[in-house]
């Protein structure tokens, strides 16, 4: 990832601060334009308020200030000048960018009938930059698979921890084969674009050989198209959230194949108090939870448990050596 090609997505100003920053790229998770407020820098899990000489502050007088035009200029470059292009993604919330990038947007919402048309006089937008780390799902396979075969997974994870991180490999590595197991066909349905970071239809970032990937489709219809369609042996999708993705995980379960999946959450606990979630942990549907938690890079794992809640692994015990 190249600090110019960020840069250039945003008007003169912004980008010579951004362009004389001396951070690392791999580090930077996010750049927020608010209107009328300084510009924030989300690097190494911590907010900074981005300084016009390019220096991280905790000032906010000292911020880059982001005016109107400037966010107008930005969705000009992000699009292309082609706002058209992007009216389905407009819809809902995001455009993705070469790269796998995402850029979320929000100001006024155009309605027709009860559906959200468009979005209009956008003031707020969040460059959500994409990071793939390859192996850092390695420590965390020989406990997802047993006697081999694989188990349906539920990645638990507070925002910002990376499970999304942790999910695309771990997805590549299922995929194209390791040590634990040969490679097997995965299907994903990554309804923001997240995952593989589509563009044009093609995941710009790596999820294996034998990968087959539905973009910008909602989870629940998604997940029955690629079972009638292409016969994966695993399903994966990130970020459970509404009764239909609860009912068409069952139906994937019924269908023999395995489910990889990521929920908002610091605990089991947690996730037992979400009412969505509550029958699945009951019944025993998921056979291993990752935990994550915050750390000094993304997909740290905090615990692991099988479908019982037994303890597989501890960090505290094990000083954090996973991941």
């Amino acid at each position: 990832m190249k600090q110019e090609e960020i840069a250039k997505l945003f008007p003169a100003h912004i980008r010579q601060a951004l362009l004389a920053a001396h951070f690392d790229m791999d580090q930077v998770y996010e750049i927020r334009l608010r209107v009328n407020a300084p510009l924030i820098v989300i690097y190494q899990g911590k907010e900074y308020f981005l300084t016009r000489e390019g220096e991280f502050s905790r000032e906010e007088s000292q911020g880059c200030f982001v005016r109107a035009e400037d966010l107008k200029e930005t969705m000009e470059y992000v699009s292309s000048y082609s706002m058209y292009a992007f009216e389905e993604e407009i819809r809902q919330g995001f455009i993705t960018i070469q790269g796998g990038h995402r850029v979320g947007i929000a100001g006024k919402t155009v309605l027709e009938g009860d559906r959200i048309k468009s979005v209009k006089y956008i003031s707020y937008m969040n460059l959500r930059l994409s990071h793939q780390i390859k192996g850092c799902a390695s420590p965390i396979l020989p406990y997802i698979i047993k006697n081999g075969r694989i188990c349906h997974t539920l990645i638990i994870s507070p925002p910002r921890c990376g499970k999304t991180t942790l999910l695309r490999d771990l997805i590549r590595q299922v995929s194209s084969g390791s040590s634990y197991m040969p490679g097997v066909s995965v299907g994903v349905v990554d309804e923001r674009s997240e995952i593989g970071g589509s563009y044009q239809g093609i995941p710009q970032n790596d999820l294996g050989i034998r990968t087959d990937v539905l973009d910008c489709c909602p989870k629940a219809e998604g997940m029955m198209m690629l079972i009638r369609s292409m016969s994966p042996e695993v399903v994966a999708v990130d970020e459970l959230g509404d009764y239909e993705d609860i009912h068409a995980i069952e139906s994937v379960i019924h269908c023999g194949c395995k489910l990889f999946a990521t929920v908002h959450g610091s605990s089991i606990e947690d996730i037992k108090r979400k009412p969505l979630m509550q029958r699945l942990v009951r019944e025993r549907i998921f056979e291993r939870y990752i935990v994550l938690h915050h750390q000094d890079r993304a997909g740290r794992v905090k615990a692991i448990f099988d479908e019982r809640g037994t303890s597989l692994f501890d960090w505290k015990r094990k000083q954090g050596i996973l991941c």
